[in-house]
Parts: structure tokens; C-alpha cells; sequence
């Protein structure tokens, strides 16, 4: 499978200044240096010029000491020229420039991360050695900037991968044929997926399973590929089914996965690893069997699929939208939408308007609160899936949902179809109905009238920090994975 990178523009970098007065010491060290040069002076000269001992003027010239007031009007008048072009801030020469970066570069953290010396910068490097070393370091913080996805690139990212969902309608023949080979070499014909055959799948594939209770608290599987070992944990967790965190391990290797090289990568490989685990757990042949029967009775429902291949309801849901516009002809949309409101997950191909930023990302937005992910929340009953017809502006829709708890909080998980499409599902004939005239801002973004009458001005909330939006997502191919943490584990069970 084909992945697609993405770039955006590398940021300049901003000047190291010291001192209360602003001043950029290494470039003006470079600047006092050149023009000593260029005036024939030694260290010694100027030293009796501005009434100052050599070895000041050499940390001066070498950036590692800001000079005072009097110092710079000294060096000014020594030079010949005002104390502005002194301080000015373009460098007097190419090479100038190129010795100011590389000196900035050498001082910054990312050269001293990598642990490597200190090069020494005088007129004695030679200058191709100059321009080589700087134009590494620029191409070194590029491609780490390219790899430090920010929350705006995560979005842009999220929405090139649903674009591409979508034209495919969710459906992957690629991954279906892997999985279902593998399930024909284990010898499992029918039936939900045992953790037993699951095993089996490992086995066949050349892995050994381990459970321990020491893994790293940043994954959920860590895979020894030099052992071939798969170490796993019992975990509590209702959203952390063992049976797919072990079959999502085993996909990377099937789909012939390598370090992602950027978010992008790294969120495709979820996507595919997840539908790989999908499509063994709910087989596409008995699956499409199963919903093509229950859709010849009129009675499809998430539920069921569920309770047939004892997989949780978000599994079933993101399962039907891989089969139901390729073997059902029903186009659909699914949501997974936090209780504050806002959208987790989504997806659609059947023209309904999620709500959208600027980059067409619709994860962090607000979903209509008359929309049946947001009702469902306010039902009584959690133990049946609530229905829902909503009149919108692109016309209505269908939908079914339930809540379940997670490690996050409580989410709604929602499978939605166009009015022409309910006649197949169970639940068609419910008398719930809404309306949402969603972008609208009068629809829900706005307080009625008679409470803003009262309130407006009154109120003064505490918002929750909600930092993640701020901040970049954690570095590294496995982002906020503990690399250190992981190799440490794997050494400490090394030969074991």
C-alpha cells in the first residue's frame, strides 16, 4: 500500500539574544571580528584601541560575553563607524553568515542531543566545510520539524485518510484477502474468533505469545522482532480487547509495515492494522452473510452484529461501514462523539454535513446537540440502542446509537442512513424525531434568547485547559511511545 507524505514550511529559526538589552552577541562578535580584519588589526591593536585586554575582545568576538554600553561606543569609534551599523543585524559577509548559523546551531538543543563535539569555528575552516556543516544541520531540523505533527497537521492528516475512506467506500479487497488466507491456513471456518485461534494465528505466523506484567505503560503490545515474540497484558480495560490488540501487532508484520516516516504514515498503519483485525475477528464471507440475511428481513442492527461475533459495539459499527456500501449498496456514516459534544471519530459517504474547520477536519468539532450522537447521551434506557430521525438541511437521516464507557470517558457511537435507506433496519419504525438547522448558528451554538436575556454578562465560566489542542504531538515514529522505556523492557526479557 501506498502512503502519502506531507511537508510543511520549515519555520526560520529566531536569533539566541542575551543580555537585558536585546543584543545578538553572536552576531555582533562576528561583525567586531570582521571589521578588526578588514581594519588590519590584531587583538593586541584594538585591545589598546578601546583600552581592553585581548582576551575580552576574543570572548566578544566569539559571542560568549555581551560587551557593556561603553564598550560598544568604544569599539564604534575604534572602527570608524555609528553604533547602529555595529549592531546591525545583517552579517557583513557570506562566510559571516554561515559562521553565525552554524554557532547558533551548535549552541541550540538539537545539536547537543546528538551528543556530538563542538567544532571549532575560526577562519581556518575551510569554507566549503562551513556551507556543508550548515546546510546538514537546516536538513536535519526539517525533517524533524516534517515529523513533530502539530494538532492542525494531525487534522489535515486525519482528513486525507477519511478523503481516502471515502472513495473507497471504507472497503480494502486487500486486506480482506490477507486476512481471510490466514484464517483458511488455521483452519477456521465459521463462528466467532477464540482467543485460542487467535493464538493460532501468531503460531502460524511465526510469533510466541507472552503475557507479563511489566509492559511499558505507554503501549498496549510491544513485538520482539528479533525473537519473534509478541508480549501482551491482561488488561481490565472494556476498549482493549486482547484478541484485537494481538491481531493488530500481527497486522504491521502481514501488511508488511516499516517505522512510519512521518503522522501521516503512522495514522495509516492504525487504520490498516485495525481493519486487519476487524476482518479477522468479523470475516468478510460470513459477516456479508450475516447482514445480508438480517437486511432480506428488514431487521440490520449493530447490535446484532455484535452479539454474533462477540466483538464490542464500536468494532461492529466500524465493521459494517466496511461492508455495507460494497456488498449492501447502503451508504452510511458512523460517529463516535465524546459527552462534551465533540467528534472523536467519523466517517461518511452518504452526503451528510459533519461539521468542519477551515482544513475540512471534522475531529474536535462540536456535533449538533439535536443530532442523535448528542440526544442518545439524555435517554434513560442505556441497556437498547436509541433511534433517531433528524431533518437537516441535506436532508434526513436515520441514525442508531448507544453509549459506552471508556478509559476517555463516555462516548456515543452512532451508524446513520440516508431517509431512502432505513426501510432495511430494525428500529425504522421509532417516533423519535429532531431537527437540526446546524451551521446555523441559531440552531444550537447560540443560548435562547430568553436565557441570554437574563444570563448574558452574568456568567463567567471556568473552562477546562484543554492543552492537547495547544501542544505538538509527542516526537518520535511512535508518537508518545517511550522508546527508552521499550528497549529497556525488551532487554530485561531478553533470553528469557
Amino acid at each position: 500500500m501506498q502512503t502519502q507524505s506531507w511537508n510543511r514550511p520549515r519555520k526560520p529559526s529566531t536569533p539566541d539574544h542575551n543580555g537585558d538589552a536585546g543584543i545578538d552577541v553572536i552576531s555582533l562578535g562576528r561583525r567586531v571580528r570582521h571589521l578588526r580584519k578588514a581594519a588590519g588589526m590584531t587583538l593586541d591593536g584594538l585591545g589598546e584601541a578601546v583600552a581592553a585586554a585581548p582576551s575580552q575582545l576574543s570572548l566578544i568576538e566569539n559571542g560568549k560575553r555581551e560587551p557593556k554600553l561603553g564598550m560598544i561606543k568604544a569599539l564604534a569609534a575604534a572602527f570608524g563607524v555609528g553604533i547602529d551599523e555595529l549592531l546591525g543585524s545583517e552579517p557583513p559577509s557570506r562566510r559571516a553568515a554561515l559562521e553565525i548559523e552554524l554557532e547558533r546551531a551548535q549552541r541550540g538543543p538539537l545539536y547537543q542531543a546528538l551528543g556530538l563535539p563542538t567544532v571549532r569555528i575560526s577562519s581556518r575552516l575551510p569554507m566549503d566545510v562551513l556551507e556543508s556543516m550548515v546546510g546538514l544541520q537546516n536538513e536535519l531540523e526539517r525533517r524533524l520539524d516534517e515529523q513533530a505533527a502539530t494538532p492542525e497537521e494531525a487534522r489535515r492528516a486525519n482528513t486525507e485518510l477519511r478523503t481516502e475512506m471515502r472513495e473507497r467506500n471504507n472497503y480494502y479487497p486487500e486486506i480482506e484477502r490477507q486476512a481471510q488466507g490466514l484464517l483458511d491456513a488455521v483452519g477456521h471456518s465459521s463462528g466467532p474468533l477464540s482467543h485460542h485461534v487467535a493464538a493460532d494465528i501468531a503460531e502460524h505466523l511465526g510469533f510466541g505469545l507472552r503475557f507479563v506484567g511489566d509492559l511499558p505503560h505507554s503501549t498496549r503490545s510491544v513485538t520482539d522482532l528479533k525473537n519473534r515474540i509478541i508480549f501482551l497484558t491482561q488488561s481490565s480495560r472494556a476498549d482493549h480487547d486482547p484478541r484485537s490488540v494481538l491481531l493488530q501487532a500481527l497486522g504491521h508484520y502481514v501488511l508488511g509495515h516499516e517505522t512510519p516516516v512521518d503522522y501521516s504514515d503512522f495514522l495509516r498503519q492504525r487504520v490498516y492494522t485495525n481493519y486487519f483485525a476487524a476482518a479477522l475477528l468479523m470475516p468478510e464471507r460470513d459477516t456479508v452473510a450475516f447482514l445480508q440475511q438480517a437486511k432480506n428481513a428488514k431487521e440490520l442492527a449493530i447490535e446484532d452484529l455484535r452479539d454474533a461475533f462477540g466483538v464490542s459495539y464500536e468494532s461492529a459499527a466500524h465493521r459494517f461501514t466496511n461492508l455495507a456500501t460494497e456488498h449492501l449498496g447502503i451508504t452510511c456514516h458512523f460517529q463516535k462523539v465524546h459527552e462534551s459534544g465533540i467528534i472523536h471519530k467519523a466517517y461518511e459517504n452518504d452526503g451528510v454535513n459533519f461539521p468542519a474547520d477551515h482544513t475540512g477536519a471534522i475531529e474536535g468539532q462540536p456535533i449538533c446537540r439535536y443530532w442523535t450522537s448528542r440526544e442518545v447521551f439524555d435517554v434513560p434506557d442505556k441497556f437498547r440502542a436509541y433511534n433517531q430521525y433528524t431533518d437537516t438541511k441535506v436532508g434526513t437521516f436515520w441514525c442508531t446509537a448507544r453509549t459506552e464507557r471508556h478509559s476517555s470517558g463516555l462516548y456515543s457511537l452512532s451508524i446513520g442512513v440516508p431517509y431512502a435507506q432505513v426501510k432495511w433496519f430494525r428500529g425504522r419504525d421509532t417516533t423519535e424525531r429532531s431537527r437540526s438547522k446546524c451551521p446555523d448558528e441559531t440552531c444550537c451554538r447560540r443560548p435562547p434568547e430568553g436565557l441570554s436575556a437574563v444570563w448574558a454578562g452574568q456568567a463567567w465560566p471556568a473552562a477546562r485547559a484543554n492543552t492537547h489542542l495547544l501542544a505538538a504531538l509527542p516526537q518520535g515514529a511512535f508518537p508518545g511511545v517511550d522508546e527508552t522505556e521499550v528497549y529497556q523492557f525488551l532487554q530485561a526479557h531478553a533470553g528469557q
